[in-house]
């Protein structure tokens, strides 16, 4: 092989290891972040179809409604715990911090936290969602006494 080819060789074998040692870093980088998300069903009973339970320690998010009459706060912080159920088994989530203003029992949550046991999460965030019926106050003054028409999103007729 001529000393020109060697060099060039060299070269992309430099780029490919380079851009190899870029992706697998990403990668891990990338692996560090994720939140799988599960419901409180597939929390306890596993996900998918070799039912993979998440391990304690793992970071994940759960979601579900709060389970009315289990949320337990402690009067001298900002602890909270509540059960949230989907169809299935109950989930308890632990959250120390300030809720979101529409958290209600009976609502739907997402919580994004830690797993510490087979059906306990900690919590370090919670997102509450409004129903779908929900309208500003402004919006809701405004159209009083007016007739408005809900969107038909099911109707695929015209």
């Amino acid at each position: 092989m001529n000393p020109r080819r060697k060099k060039r060789l060299l070269t992309a074998i430099a780029i490919i290891s380079g851009a190899g040692a870029v992706i697998a870093l990403m990668l891990y980088a990338l692996n560090q972040n994720i939140d799988l998300f599960y419901t409180p069903s597939e929390l306890v009973n596993g996900k998918g179809p070799n039912l993979e339970k998440p391990a304690v320690g793992q970071r994940l998010r759960i979601g579900g409604m709060v389970v009315p009459g289990s949320v337990v706060r402690d009067p001298q912080s900002l602890k909270v715990s509540f059960d949230v159920i989907d169809s299935g088994p109950v989930a308890t989530v632990v959250f120390d911090g300030i809720l979101p203003d529409l958290f209600r029992e009976g609502q739907g949550i997402v919580a994004q936290g830690v797993l510490l046991d087979a059906n306990t999460v900690q919590a370090t965030e919670v997102l509450a969602k409004h129903d779908e019926e929900y309208m500003p106050p402004e919006v809701a003054e405004a159209l009083k006494g007016m007739d408005h028409m809900k969107s038909d999103y099911g109707n695929t007729e015209s």
